[in-house]
């Protein structure tokens, strides 16, 4: 089975064929434009990049939207997380704006999760979606250079009650195995293979 993955990194389409068992993950073709993000929920933006792919397609689409929501910025970033600081933000740009916003709160509720969202549409149109989270805490300073976004302040809990490394401090293996999108992934793994 080929699949289209609604964006052209390549990394996570390899990344996706790899956890989803099939023949090939093929980035967005050049040519097809995605629709902009502007769903209130995480299921509703990987529904709208899926939809588009696969109309443009005529293939198998998955589709991810995923983020961060911290309890103590009432569930913000959230489905904002790539453009927290702004449309073209950086991720440090990003990260920077999260740790100074909660400094700046009195006593801030550091408890947050990792939420992804996946769309699969199979080739004839049938729509499906897979959710998971990633339960963790914000921490003050960044620690790790692996990873990426908000990974460097984002402690999980699943790692071990002792265990205090944050995402950018594990290897990719075991956050892989932990993480909001290899947990949505091999959701939709198992459904895959069923047929």
């Amino acid at each position: 089975m080929r699949v289209v993955l609604a964006s052209r990194n390549r990394h996570k389409a390899r990344e996706f064929a790899e956890i989803l068992g099939v023949e090939e993950v093929l980035p967005l073709p050049d040519e097809v434009e995605l629709p902009p993000e502007t769903a209130e929920t995480f299921a509703g933006n990987a529904l709208l990049k899926a939809r588009e792919a696969h109309r443009a397609t005529a293939m198998p689409v998955i589709a991810d939207d995923s983020g961060l929501v911290v309890d103590g910025l009432d569930g913000a970033p959230g489905v904002r997380s790539a453009r927290f600081a702004g449309e073209d933000a950086t991720d440090r740009e990003n990260l920077d704006l999260l740790v100074s916003t909660l400094a700046a709160k009195e006593d801030p509720d550091r408890t947050a999760r990792y939420v992804c969202a996946l769309a699969w549409i199979a080739e004839d149109g049938t729509e499906e979606m897979f959710e998971a989270v990633c339960e963790g805490r914000i921490i003050e300073e960044p620690r790790g250079g692996g990873g990426f976004g908000y990974d460097p302040v984002f402690v999980p809990l699943d790692t071990g009650q002792e265990d205090s490394r944050t995402m950018a401090e594990l290897p990719p293996e075991e956050k892989n195995a932990i993480s909001h999108r290899g947990r949505a992934a091999r959701l939709m793994a198992r459904r895959i293979s069923q047929g």
